[in-house]
C-alpha cells in the first residue's frame, strides 16, 4: 500500500469520536449499507484489502441525521470511526467530536509506558520526548542525530528523552534483534543502552552488507552489546543469558502500544503527547518543544544564533570588472593537509 493511501486511511480511521450511548435507530437496509461501502471506498481511495463494515445506527444530536459507526479492518488491525448518515440515506458526513474538557495530549502520554526505560536528560523534567525508533531505519538515524547533537545540548535539563521500540521487521531484517539486544543492555546499564543506540544509529551501514545473511548481522549485534556491557561493568552472566534468549516480549509490547497510538512509520515522536512524524528538521522539533514547555510553565531556552551568511570572496588586486568577478567565483583549491 502506498504511503499516500496509508495516510488517507489513517486519517480516516483516526477520525473516531467518543460518542455517548444513544437509542438505536432502525437498521439500515442492505442497499444503503452497500452504497455507503462503495462510496467510501471510492471517495477515500481505500485499498481493496481493507474490509469496511457499517454498524447499527443510533440517534444523533443533529436533526435528520443518525450516527453510524463504520469499522475498517486490515491484517488484524481494526478501528472504528463515527459518521453521520442522513435519514434519507443520501448524505454521509465524517464526524469528529472533540471534548474540550479533556487534555488530549495528556491522554496520549498516559497511554505510553516509559517506566524502567533509559532516560537521557533530566528524569524529572516536565517535558518528555518519546521516540518510537528503529535501529535500522536511516530516517531514525537522522532524527537521533538531531535529538542528541542539537536538541539535548540546547535544552539540557528542561527535557528528558525516552526511546521505545518499533522495528519495521518486514523491511529491516536485523532491527528487532538489535532492539532485543538493546533492551537486554538496558536492564543492566542505562549508559550502555545509550552508547549502543548511538553506535547503531551512526553505523547502520556497517551492518547493511549482511541483510541477505541476517545471522551474520545478529552475531555482530550480540558482540557489540556484550562489548558495551563490559565497558560499563555490568553483570556479564545476566547480559549473556538475556542476549542468548532473545526474548521479544518488550519489543512486541512496545509495538502493540505504538499501533494503538496510530504509529505507522519511524521515527514517530510524542512530545508531551504532541505527535511528530518523520525525520523533520530541528526547527520543527524546537517549535513543538517550545510549545509544550510553555504549556508546562517552563521558559524555553533562547533560540541559537543563526549561522552567518557566507561572504562573497573579494577579487584579487589588479583585477576588476567581469574578469575579477569571474575569478572571485571560481572554486579555490583545497589543501590536502
Amino acid at each position: 500500500m502506498s504511503l499516500q493511501r496509508l495516510t488517507i486511511v489513517a486519517l480516516l480511521l483516526c477520525a473516531a469520536g467518543c460518542a455517548q450511548s444513544k437509542a438505536p435507530a432502525p437498521a439500515l437496509s442492505p442497499d444503503v449499507v452497500e452504497h455507503v461501502q462503495r462510496q467510501m471506498r471510492a471517495f477515500f481511495n481505500i485499498p481493496p484489502d481493507v474490509d469496511i463494515k457499517v454498524g447499527t445506527p443510533t440517534a444523533s444530536e443533529f436533526p435528520n441525521y443518525e450516527q453510524v459507526p463504520i469499522t475498517m479492518s486490515r491484517e488484524g488491525h481494526t478501528q472504528t470511526a463515527d459518521f453521520l448518515l442522513s435519514t434519507d440515506g443520501k448524505t454521509l458526513i465524517r464526524f469528529t467530536k472533540i471534548d474540550l474538557t479533556k487534555d488530549l495530549y495528556a491522554e496520549t502520554m498516559s497511554k505510553i509506558d516509559i517506566k524502567d526505560r533509559p532516560v537521557r536528560g533530566n528524569p524529572n523534567a516536565k517535558v518528555t520526548i518519546v521516540n518510537f525508533d528503529d535501529f535500522e531505519c536511516p530516517f531514525c538515524a537522522r532524527m537521533h542525530a538531531t535529538l542528541m547533537s542539537e536538541i539535548l545540548p540546547q535544552y539540557g535539563d528542561k527535557i528528558k528523552i525516552v526511546y521505545k521500540d518499533y522495528p519495521l521487521i518486514q523491511i529491516h531484517p536485523w532491527a528487532e534483534h538489535a532492539a532485543n539486544d538493546a533492551n537486554c543492555l538496558a536492564k543492566e546499564s542505562d549508559a550502555g543502552y545509550w552508547q549502543l543506540a548511538d553506535y547503531l544509529h551512526a553505523n547502520q551501514h556497517t551492518l547493511q552488507v549482511s541483510e541477505q545473511n541476517p545471522q551474520a548481522a545478529f552475531g555482530e549485534l550480540d558482540r557489540l552489546t556484550l562489548d558495551f556491557g563490559k565497558k560499563n561493568n555490568v553483570d556479564m552472566t545476566k547480559l549473556q543469558a538475556c542476549v542468548k534468549a532473545q526474548s521479544d516480549a518488550v519489543v512486541k509490547a512496545s509495538m502493540t502500544e505504538g499501533d494503538k497510538l496510530g504509529v505507522q512509520a519511524t521515527p514517530t515522536l510524542f512530545i508531551n503527547g504532541e505527535r511528530i512524524e518523520g525525520a523533520l528538521g530541528v526547527d520543527e522539533v524546537r517549535a513543538a518543544l517550545n510549545r509544550q514547555l510553555l504549556s508546562a510553565g517552563v521558559q524555553p531556552p533562547p533560540a541559537p544564533p543563526k549561522p552567518a551568511a557566507p561572504q562573497p570572496a573579494s577579487s584579487p588586486q589588479g583585477n576588476s570588472g567581469a574578469a575579477g568577478a569571474q575569478h572571485a567565483a571560481a572554486p579555490q583549491p583545497q589543501s590536502g593537509k
